[in-house]
């Protein structure tokens, strides 16, 4: 059909680059030697689709992904949606909203996020991500700190920095599992809306693109590869 057609084209000699975030747990796990989760399926039911190979282009933030729209490394992806990163790439209509939220010190007086915005309260957050630029905009009185990618500003959090930790929570939950010392607090410091993307702003096969994200939700695909809560 003419929506198979135009998603044809993205693929280059029967190969589909698809970028995978492994940043985001929510999106993404590792098994084994590969990964699983909704991202993954979504670039491979695509790439069943259009009759191509898909070819996993792995980046460890968002960030990254994003820097790399116009380097020609990769042909479709996954981002978090902003109005900044639209003016560069086209985005789908959301396939998923996700929680971010924080993770703090067992010992602190932190109990939701809305204790984060606070005098003296050093945040940290990872350079690029949907909740850095939601940081960006909202944070009054806390002190924002940033570093390279998730699982890097969890690191340097469990290390000592700052007070705070944003994070996606399914990826909070992963890395801060069985750490006694680190709470996750369960107020939301940002819903995240999810989408597919193409490289280029101006790209027309984004609806057909768009259509197939639709399909996906419509017939129980998304939420059967989602990680599960809890």
């Amino acid at each position: 059909m003419k929506e198979q057609d135009d998603l044809t084209s993205l693929a280059k000699a029967g190969v589909l680059r698809v970028a995978i975030n492994t940043g985001n747990r929510a999106l993404v796990q590792p098994q084994g030697d590969g990964f699983t989760g909704v991202s993954p399926a979504l670039g491979q039911r695509l790439a069943d689709e259009i009759g191509a190979q898909m070819q996993p282009v792995i980046y460890d933030g968002a960030g990254k992904v994003f820097a790399d729209a116009d380097a020609d490394v990769w042909d479709v992806g996954f981002l978090a949606v902003d109005a900044m990163r639209a003016q560069k790439i086209a985005f789908t209509d959301p396939y998923l909203v996700i929680e971010a939220t924080f993770a703090v010190r067992t010992g602190s007086t932190f109990r939701d996020v809305e204790d984060i915005d606070a005098a003296g309260v050093d945040v940290l957050t990872s350079t690029g991500s949907a909740y850095d630029m939601h940081l960006t905009n909202t944070l009054t009185n806390a002190r924002l700190q940033r570093s390279g990618t998730p699982p890097e500003s969890f690191a340097e959090f469990a290390a000592g920095r700052c007070d705070a930790v944003a994070g996606v929570r399914a990826s909070l939950e992963a890395y801060f599992q069985g750490d006694k010392g680190v709470r996750i607090l369960p107020g939301v410091l940002t819903s995240v809306h999810q989408a597919m993307v193409l490289p280029r702003r101006d790209d027309p096969r984004v609806d057909a693109l768009n259509a197939f994200v639709a399909r996906a939700v419509a017939d129980g695909f998304v939420a059967a590869n989602r990680r599960p809560s809890g």
